[in-house]
């Protein structure tokens, strides 16, 4: 009976035993072996993605819940009316350069060949008319002339004299051709409707909605035929790429840790699967341990953010999973490369 109570006493012992080792919902390294452990979460990377222009909604291209890679066309809107802006800036333009390049060209050979013959006619008008004057004068002496012919004369030859006056200046304006004044202006203005039409290209180009990074469609909010306002939300990406985790660093640890700093990310769903990481962002400033965070210190003390990112080769690692991190103290100071678009 004595051995029996024995064997009973033993096996609810390490039936007990077994429960709480599998019961529990994490089993955390000891701190001997791993250095420092802390606890931390994927962090929510989401970008609202829209239009910067308004317009009725042409085509939606992606639904909730596809992969989406950067630079992929998500969404555009009915571009008829930019289209038209283009248009009419580069008429604009093209009418412009043409009021340049005339200018710079200056005047045509034929035009000072008139301004010329324009000279001499005038010229030739002026001898008849002094000739005339001449001889009514001759005749008023003799009062064989009447003084309204002679003053008609003389207003003859004043008029002569003042054409040829303004000739000579449009022959020597031929001949100089265009100031630099007026093609200052010219290019000026050429110059502002290039301006001009950049921006109406670059409005085009807006009602074509691209992902700005890889990603996964969290939410799509508008269809075909809606009519949205510039900078209303179309789409709710959630980024995942790059991948990290954020977690806090006490500050008695914060010696041992350093950018480049190898690191081993665990998570409940997969504990004898590390993700392979690595520190990458250490905040200046230190700030109160949030309430998630659990450290061996009381909570009033301070923490340091912490950034690690993470390789996430089978996309296992989601947004606001917790994780436990493990900083590996083997690892020799260095930093690894950081992927592009990180920051």
């Amino acid at each position: 009976m004595k051995k029996l109570i024995v064997l009973v006493v033993v096996v609810a012992a390490a039936a007990s035993a077994g429960y709480v080792y599998y019961a529990r919902p994490w089993q955390e390294p000891p701190a001997a072996e791993t250095g420092i452990v802390l606890q931390g979460n994927i962090d929510i990377r989401e970008a609202d993605l829209a239009f910067n222009v308004g317009g009725r909604v042409e085509s939606v291209e992606v639904e909730e819940g596809a992969a989406v890679r950067k630079g992929q066309l998500l969404a555009t809107l009915d571009a008829a009316t930019y289209m038209a802006e283009v248009d009419v800036a580069e008429a604009q333009v093209a009418a412009q350069k043409a009021v340049l390049d005339r200018l710079l060209a200056g005047s045509r050979s034929q035009e000072i060949q008139k301004a010329r013959a324009d000279v001499a006619a005038i010229q030739a008008d002026l001898e008849d008319a002094l000739s005339t004057l001449k001889r009514t004068q001759k005749l008023a002496r003799e009062d064989f002339a009447s003084q309204q012919k002679l003053d008609s004369d003389r207003a003859r030859v004043d008029g002569a004299k003042a054409r040829l006056k303004a000739a000579d200046q449009a022959l020597a304006l031929a001949i100089q051709g265009p100031r630099n004044e007026d093609i200052v202006e010219a290019r000026a203005r050429l110059e502002a409707q290039k301006a001009t039409l950049t921006l109406a290209l670059q409005l085009l180009d807006y009602t074509r909605l691209y992902a700005p990074a890889g990603g996964i469609v969290k939410t799509r909010i508008v269809e075909p035929g809606a009519v949205v306002l510039a900078q209303t939300p179309v789409y709710v990406l959630a980024l995942t790429d790059p991948v990290w985790a954020r977690t806090y660093v006490a500050g008695p640890d914060l010696g041992r840790v350093y950018p480049g700093l190898k690191a081993q990310v665990f998570t409940d769903s997969a504990p004898d699967r590390p993700y392979a990481g690595w520190v990458g962002h250490i905040s200046p400033v230190a700030e109160f341990t949030p309430k998630t965070v659990e450290t061996r210190e009381i909570r009033s003390s301070l923490v340091y953010r912490v950034r690690i990112y993470v390789v996430n080769p089978d996309n296992g690692l989601r947004q606001g999973m917790p994780v436990t991190i493990r900083l590996l103290p083997e690892a020799g100071p260095g930093t690894p490369e950081i992927p592009k678009g990180t920051s």
